[in-house]
């Protein structure tokens, strides 16, 4: 079993920085694909980043790609999300999610999720 518990996010203004974390415990963590993803109010779960496991190979949605930075430090089993000049469209509900076998950017290859956290941000 596997337990994410995501951290930061909030409020941010357009152009500026935000941080999420998303702690991971349970069994093997170091070796997860693990991924973020958004959902917006009357939207679908949509996919933002992913990061492999042992080759830590990186993806990401085009919407998001040279603005947000996906890493992870396994000795603490957490992942991050760097969200940088933010927009206002970036606002949404991001949850972590993770899966023992390989995951890239559907919704459906996650098996677990974190509870999720509001980011909202202001133009």
């Amino acid at each position: 079993q596997v337990q994410l518990v995501e951290a930061g996010g909030g409020v941010g203004q357009a152009g500026g920085s935000l941080r999420r974390s998303c702690a991971g415990s349970g069994r093997t963590c170091s070796s997860l694909y693990r991924g973020w993803f958004s959902q917006a109010p009357g939207k679908e779960r949509e996919f933002v980043a992913r990061i492999g496991g042992s080759f830590r190979i990186t993806s990401y949605a085009d919407s998001v790609k040279g603005r947000f930075t996906i890493s992870r430090d396994n000795a603490k089993s957490t992942v991050y999300l760097q969200m940088n000049s933010l927009k206002p469209e970036d606002t949404a509900r991001y949850y972590c999610a993770a899966n023992l076998q390989y995951a890239n950017s559907r919704y459906s290859e996650y098996n677990y999720w974190g509870q999720g956290t509001q980011v909202t941000v202001s133009s």
